[in-house]
Parts: C-alpha cells; sequence; structure tokens
C-alpha cells in the first residue's frame, strides 16, 4: 500500500528497558522507541522512524532557509587541513579535531565546520559587487572528537547540523542577512513545536561581533543561560555582565598580617577567622601561554575559566601544578597575595568586584599567613579588569538589576556576525561599483539538526514515551489493529484511506504480537493521533486517542477519517 508504513514489514524493535548507559530522557527513549541505535562510543545509527523525523526536521530547516534566498550546497566532509591551518583553527581544535592522512602521507580532517571552505567556494564563485549579496547553505555531517560523548545524539561525535553564511559587500548588507536568518530561526523552531530561548553570547573560536544563541529549555542541557524575570533580558551566562555596586569611601587600617595556620582554602580561612567569605579575597593561579597569571575574585564565588579563556583567547590558559611553584619560593601554594607581588611575580588580573577602595582578607605570601586591610589601589594594582566571575542565582540583571534566574538549556542553534576575520585570512574580495576590490563581510549561522530531534525528544516525552510535535513526527496517525484478522483487515482498509488522502499513516498490523504490547508501542513511538480497530471492529467504530492529552474519543470509521484527514 503506497504510503502506508506497516509495522509487519518495518525494521523496528522497541524495548521494554532503558539502556543501562543512558542518563537523559532522550537517549533512553529514542533508543527504546527504535529511532536510533548505538554504533560506537559517540556514533548513532539512524534506523527508519528516525530517519524520517531527522528528515522532517531538515525539511523545516530547508524551506524556512529557501525562503530567505539561501541556495543550498553540499560541501565534502573530508577536507584538506591547509586552509586550517591558514585560519589558525587547525591548532585551535585541538584534540577536538579528527585528523587523518591518506595512502601518500597528504594530510586531512573531518570537518568540525566549514567556515574556511565555504569562503573559498564563493571566492572562486563571486568575484564582483554584482554576486553578492548571497546566502549558501548545507545541511552536513560534521565531526568532532568529544573525550566524553554522552547524553545520546545530543553530544556526539558526529552529527548533523545545518551551517549557513551570508556573504555582503557592505556591513549594512550584513546585519540585513542577520536579521533574515534570526527571523527564519523563529519560524524554524516554532513550526517544530521547541520552547526556546534568545539569549545573547559570546562568539568563542568563531570570532565575530554580534552573536546569539537559541536554546531549548531543559533538564539535560549543558549550557546554563541567565534569564530575567522583570526585564526579559536573557544571555548565555558567558554573556552575563557583572553589576558593580558603587564603593563607598571609607578608611581602612594599615595591613594586618594574621597567624592562619592550615587554612590554604577559602573555606578554612573563613572558618578561622570567623569571616565571610565574601570578605577574603581569592587568587587563582593560572598559567597563559605558559606564564604564570593570577585572577582575584571575591572568594563566595568562583572563577569561570570558559570566560577567562574567552578574554584571553587566542593565549592558551591552563590552571598551574604543583610543579610550577618548584623554583618559586616568591609564590607560597595556598597563601597568594596580591600585594607587592603583582607586577613583579605575576600579571594580576581581577574581577570588577575587586575595585579600587575594596578591603580583602587575603594570603600574605608566607606559609601559614593572611593579611587583613588589603586595599585595592592601596596595597596592589590590578592590571587589567576582567568580568570572569561564574554567573549565579539571584545575581543582578545587567539591564534592570533585579534578580537573575538561571536555567538549564540545550543549544539548538547559534548565529554570528562574523565580519571580516575570514575574508581577511583568505583574501575574499569582490570588485566594487568604483572599480577596487571591496573586502566581504561574513555572517555565520547554525541549527544543530540531530540535537533538535533530541531537545523535542527532552521537551514533548511525558511517562509512556516520545510525544512528538506533528510537524516532525514519522507519521500523523498511528493505527493499531487490536489483533484479530478482523480488526486488521479493518486497520489496513483505514490506513490506506488515510494515505489517499494525504496522511501520513504508521499501521500495527503485526500477527502474534498482544493487544498490550501494541498499545503500549504506540504510546512509546510518540505519533500525535492513535487510531484503535478494536472490539467495536464488527460495528465499525473506533477508538480515537490524542497522544498528548489522552483523550479518547470512540467514533464510526467515516467520522474518524474525517477527522484525521480535517
Amino acid at each position: 500500500m503506497a504510503h502506508v508504513q506497516r509495522m509487519s514489514t518495518m525494521m523496528l524493535k522497541t524495548l521494554r528497558d532503558d539502556p543501562a548507559d543512558a542518563e537523559t530522557a532522550s537517549h533512553k527513549l529514542l533508543v527504546r522507541a527504535g529511532y536510533v541505535r548505538r554504533t560506537s562510543a559517540g556514533i548513532w545509527t539512524w534506523l527508519p522512524l528516525g530517519k524520517k523525523v531527522l528528515e522532517n526536521v531538515s525539511r523545516v530547516v530547508r524551506e524556512e532557509m529557501d525562503a530567505i534566498g539561501g541556495q543550498e550546497v553540499l560541501l565534502p566532509a573530508l577536507l584538506p587541513k591547509e586552509p586550517y591551518e591558514t585560519s589558525g583553527r587547525y591548532e585551535e581544535y585541538g584534540d577536538l579535531l579528527f585528523r587523518l592522512q591518506d595512502r601518500k602521507g597528504a594530510e586531512y580532517l573531518l570537518g568540525p565546520t566549514h567556515e574556511e571552505i565555504f569562503t573559498l567556494t564563493v571566492k572562486d564563485q563571486c568575484t564582483s559587487y554584482k554576486d553578492l549579496p548571497v546566502i549558501v547553505y548545507q545541511i552536513q555531517t560534521k565531526y568532532r572528537d568529544e573525550a566524553r560523548p554522552r547524553s545520546g545524539v545530543l553530544r556526539g561525535r558526529e552529527f548533523q547540523m545545518k551551517d549557513s553564511y551570508s556573504f555582503d559587500a557592505s556591513d549594512e548588507g550584513l546585519a540585513e542577512a542577520y536579521r533574515l536568518h534570526r527571523e527564519a530561526y523563529t519560524r524554524i523552531f516554532a513550526r517544530l513545536g521547541l520552547d526556546y530561548r534568545i539569549v545573547s553570547a559570546v562568539s568563542g573560536a568563531m570570532g565575530g561581533s554580534a552573536s546569539e544563541e537559541f536554546l531549548a529549555p531543559a533538564a539535560a542541557g549543558e549550557d546554563t543561560f541567565a534569564d530575567c524575570p522583570s526585564c526579559g533580558f536573557a544571555a548565555n551566562t558567558e554573556a552575563v555582565t557583572a553589576v558593580v555596586p558603587p564603593v563607598p569611601e571609607t578608611e581602612h587600617g594599615p595591613v594586618e598580617e594574621l597567624d592562619t595556620p592550615d587554612t590554604p582554602t577559602i573555606e578554612t580561612l573563613a572558618e578561622h577567622l570567623g569571616v565571610p567569605a565574601s570578605t577574603t579575597l581569592k587568587n587563582l593561579l593560572v598559567k597563559v601561554d605558559g606564564e604564570i597569571t593570577a585572577v582575584g575574585v571575591p572568594g563566595d564565588r568562583e572563577v569561570d575559566l570558559g570566560k577567562l579563556a574567552e578574554h584571553l583567547a587566542p593565549a592558551v590558559v591552563e590552571l598551574v601544578t604543583a610543579e610550577d611553584f618548584v623554583g618559586r619560593p616568591d609564590l607560597v601554594r595556598g597563601y597568594v597575595g596580591p600585594q607587592g607581588l603583582a607586577g613583579k611575580a605575576f600579571r594580576y588580573l581581577a574581577d570588577p568586584r575587586v575595585a579600587p577602595g575594596t578591603a580583602w582578607v587575603t594570603g600574605a605570601n608566607k606559609a601559614d599567613t593572611h593579611a587583613r586591610n588589603v586595599v585595592c589601589g592601596r596595597d596592589f594594582e590590578v592590571d587589567e579588569y576582567l568580568d570572569v566571575v561564574v554567573v549565579e542565582e539571584g545575581d543582578p540583571c545587567p539591564r534592570c538589576g533585579a534578580g537573575l534566574k538561571l536555567d538549564r538549556a540545550i543549544e539548538i542553534g547559534h548565529i554570528f556576525q562574523l565580519g571580516r576575520k575570514y575574508a581577511d585570512t583568505f583574501g575574499l574580495d569582490v570588485l566594487g561599483q568604483n572599480g577596487k576590490p571591496v573586502r566581504v563581510t561574513m555572517g555565520s549561522y547554525g541549527i544543530g539538526v540531530s540535537r533538535a530531534v533530541a531537545a523535542l525528544a527532552e521537551q514533548t516525552h511525558d511517562d509512556a514515551g516520545l510525544c512528538w510535535p506533528r510537524e516532525i513526527a514519522p507519521a500523523d496517525v498511528h493505527i493499531v489493529a487490536a489483533g484479530k484478522a478482523q480488526q486488521t483487515e479493518l486497520a489496513l482498509d483505514i490506513a490506506q484511506r488515510l494515505s489517499e488522502a494525504g496522511t501520513r499513516v504508521l499501521v500495527d498490523d503485526r500477527a502474534g504480537v498482544s493487544p498490550g504490547v501494541k498499545f503500549t508501542d504506540a504510546e512509546l513511538i510518540g505519533v500525535p493521533t492513535i487510531l484503535v480497530a478494536g472490539r467495536r471492529a464488527a460495528e465499525g467504530i473506533v477508538e480515537l486517542k490524542d497522544r498528548r492529552t489522552g483523550e479518547r474519543e470512540e467514533l464510526p470509521v467515516a467520522e474518524a477519517i474525517a477527522r484525521v484527514t480535517g
């Protein structure tokens, strides 16, 4: 029967139990419902039902990308290393890159992302301002050698991604392309049925200026974002700027050394002195391109190493080790303070909360000794202020000052105004209206296609199984033949009639499978509408069930078909 998916002939095996290594709902349910199977760590096979869902997401993405003038291409996944060496990302990506050689010893990589190749492709194809603006995109498999792939298809070593790039001859053109993508993304995620937030973000290794993430709130998410319930401000925590209250003018006494044995941590120090941790100064030692650097933050806060690395990029930031203290009598482990050492023993960076005029309890650069009344601007200087503190629940909103709320989310999209970073790297110019070369400006825009599938599973499942929005479900209706020959015959007849009306149908016509198992599988698979040819099939009566709401209704066959197709 055309367009009817019959479970009696489909390669589909559902599981009663969760995979032993599964921690997230999407991982458990996509495996149990027969959508994906693990091939090896971080590598997944998309089975027939899963492939349909993946293709439905891709279809929605394609339709909206085409609507803004995007042109689809397909670049190779196997790429020469030279363009990535030229951009510097061959080294920047480090162990995340899959590197390989061909039989002649030439070096290649599996593409983690394609800015370099898109830039070179457009350089070859577009030579005049008349060829611009242009938006080019692909839906392609990407590869990253994750150290700890987990959460099923949420964090794999290969994954499906839509990446698009805009090329313009002016900054105004880039701003327009960015706007078009932003609006297209809102339509895409609305059609997919995702609950999402648009948040301010940092550009990271991608470079560029304006940057926003599209996040799907979910407990399984690996991103944390800050949301202001008062004014609507939202940002990735790495993009939240600190609100620092003014420092009152206060007379501080002289520096006083304190005997503080066995207090190498903020917690032990605060307990020993009976003072709040917020009055102490934590000095985290790191190596920046191998050079010892200290980062000062209030003792009750943590340094966000991601923020720090972002500020100092492309320098490499590493935590110091015990070996780094060898031969450095000026650095007393656990008792380092900035007074007298900043600018000599190390460069001193600090969070804006360590403002001039603030006084602290900090290390005295002597074993078992701390110092009180160490005043910023009097007893030590800060070489550079960087916003590097981990954002916490209740921190003031940078827009209105209200307390921020923190939530977990899955990143499903990211848009960047790259500017001329890659155009400069590869000399991407076009001939301008005045006959002189014009440097092209670029935007980069990504959507995690396979991640969107997992995000939807996380957001829409219930205790019984998956619960897909109709736009991306593998079928519109799941017909269950309870088991008897007459019930199966009716189910197949209804399936054919629905299919001829343009409805996507999955029919469970398996023989020898109990009705209970079929009903359980229908709930687990998660098609939006379930139609049961059961005990009243002989009367021409079937049951319709809405998978999401659980509402049931018995109807004559003709009325049920009209309801499904209407």
